[in-house]
C-alpha cells in the first residue's frame, strides 16, 4: 500500500530556497503516531497530511518533534500541491478543517493566498535570557496571542546579522521568537524578519507563515500601509505578501514542487 508524497519548497519561486514541507495525500483516516514518525522520517521542519472530506480536507501538520496547531508554509505547500494534481482549480478555494481552525487557500495567478486568524503581538517586559540569548538590544519586545515573542531590532542588518544562542533562547517560557525590523531604505521590502523555536525542534524556521499572522497586523499598523512586502531573512530566505482583512490576515505565496515519489504504507 503506498500513498503519494510530495516535498514543495514553499514563499519562493525558485527550487532549495523557501521553506521546505512534506505533503503527504491519505485516503483516509491516519494514526497520529504514524503521522509522527512519517514526520520524523522527511525531517524537514513540516509535514502535512491531507484527508479529504465532504467539503474540503482534514489538514495537520507535524514538526519532526511535535504537532503543530497553525503552520502557514506547509498550508501553501498543501495548496500547490492540490493545484498541481488537478485538485484545486482557480477560483474555487481549498477548504481545511485543521487543530487551529478553518483555513482557506485561493490561487491568485502565480501566488497562492490563504486566509489565517491574525495573532497579534501587545508590549511586554522581556524574560529572563531572551535578549541575551538573542545577543543585542531590542527597540520593542511584545508577545502574540499565539505565544511568539516578537522582537523589533533597529535595523534590518541586526536582523540578517543575529546569532542566537539557542541553547539560551531554549529556556525561554515561548512557542518561538520572531526578529523583525523594518526594511532598509530603498530596499524591496517593508519589513524582514526571522524566527527560532528550539523548543519545537526547530532552531531557526526557514520561512514562517504562523509568525506572519503577527507580523502582518504589527507592521501594517507602524507603516499605515493595507499590503506589505515581507522577506524572512534565513539561510534560504522567503518572500511573504500580507494585507490584513478583520481579524485574518491574509498570506500570499508562491511554491515549487522538488520532489515526488510514494511512501510504503505498512498496513497496522
Amino acid at each position: 500500500m503506498s500513498l503519494d508524497l510530495f516535498q514543495v519548497d514553499a514563499f519562493t519561486d525558485r527550487p532549495f530556497a523557501g521553506n521546505p514541507a512534506a505533503v503527504c495525500l491519505l485516503d483516509g483516516p491516519a494514526d497520529a503516531s504514524w503521522m509522527q514518525d512519517v514526520a520524523r522520517e522527511r525531517n524537514v521542519s513540516a509535514t502535512a497530511f491531507l484527508e479529504p472530506t465532504d467539503d474540503g480536507f482534514h489538514l495537520r501538520w507535524f514538526t519532526p518533534a511535535v504537532e503543530l496547531e497553525l503552520c502557514g508554509h506547509a498550508t501553501l505547500a498543501s495548496a500547490h500541491v492540490l493545484a498541481e494534481t488537478g485538485r484545486l482549480q482557480p477560483g474555487t478555494p481549498a477548504r481545511f478543517q485543521t487543530r487551529g481552525g478553518p483555513l482557506t487557500a485561493d490561487l491568485r495567478g502565480e501566488w497562492i493566498e490563504m486566509d489565517f486568524p491574525a495573532k497579534p503581538a501587545a508590549p511586554v517586559s522581556p524574560p529572563e535570557d531572551l535578549l541575551a540569548a538573542l545577543g543585542g538590544a531590542a527597540c520593542v519586545v511584545s508577545r502574540s496571542t499565539f505565544d511568539y515573542y516578537l522582537v523589533e531590532l533597529a535595523s534590518e542588518a541586526a536582523v540578517r546579522s543575529a546569532a542566537p544562542d539557542f541553547a539560551r533562547l531554549r529556556t525561554v517560557p515561548s512557542r518561538g521568537v520572531i526578529l523583525t525590523a523594518q526594511g532598509a531604505a530603498g530596499g524591496p521590502y517593508d519589513f524582514v524578519s526571522r524566527f527560532f523555536a528550539p523548543r519545537l525542534g526547530i532552531d531557526e524556521d526557514p520561512v514562517t507563515g504562523s509568525a506572519h499572522c503577527t507580523l502582518a497586523p504589527y507592521w501594517v499598523e507602524k507603516l499605515a500601509r493595507e499590503e506589505l512586502l515581507g522577506y524572512q531573512a534565513s539561510a534560504r530566505g522567503g518572500v511573504v505578501r500580507v494585507r490584513l482583512a478583520g481579524d485574518r490576515v491574509k498570506l500570499a505565496g508562491q511554491a515549487v514542487t522538488v520532489l515526488r515519489g510514494q511512501l510504503v504504507r505498512t498496513p497496522a
